[in-house]
């Protein structure tokens, strides 16, 4: 299983990065390093044929422009290990890009990852996961809750992230408006 990301603009990168590392040194939360860049995940795939993909990809970010998003608050999936992330609010132009993405990628993909179809999808940037606890939930938040998520970001980029190991790492990256492959 792949995942088809947009890396954040360096800005807000480096926000997330600073509250990541804090969160390790305060609370022991490393777990989000796994994908070691601040992203939003646009869909999961199984996909049968990758060159197939990064033509299309390559082939749709020429057409697309840069795409500036917000965000606000904070949200939290729940579970055993509960997911702390910054909501991405949902937007005309975002929704687009989403809906076509999902539609042609689903096409040459043996699976999509459930929470990515058009009506289940909640983009997000991840702050903590996979080694949170309900127990650390409380004093994570009580940390967090000094800081103004009110953020603007610029999505310029659609990124492809493989599993390698442990972790989620970029196989390859295509700028928004340019046929062009990008490192």
């Amino acid at each position: 299983m792949i995942a088809i990301t947009s890396l954040v603009d360096q800005n807000t990168s480096e926000r997330v990065f600073e509250l990541t590392e804090d969160l390790e040194h305060k609370f022991g939360l490393s777990g989000v390093k796994i994908t070691p860049y601040p992203h939003l995940t646009l869909l999961t795939a199984e996909v049968r044929d990758m060159e197939e993909l990064k033509q299309y990809l390559e082939q749709t970010c020429a057409e697309i422009s840069p795409l500036v998003v917000r965000t606000t608050g904070l949200g939290i999936f729940p579970g055993e290990n509960p997911v702390i992330y910054i909501p991405v609010l949902r937007t005309p132009p975002l929704n687009k890009l989403h809906a076509r993405l999902h539609r042609n990628i689903s096409e040459m993909s043996t699976e999509i990852g459930l929470y990515y179809n058009q009506n289940m999808w909640l983009p997000h940037i991840s702050l903590a996961l996979g080694d949170t606890s309900p127990e650390v939930l409380g004093p994570v938040l009580v940390y967090l809750c000094q800081f103004t998520f009110n953020w603007e970001i610029t999505l310029d980029n659609i990124t492809i992230l493989e599993k390698r190991g442990d972790y989620f790492l970029k196989e390859d990256a295509f700028r928004f408006g340019k046929s062009e492959l990008i490192n």
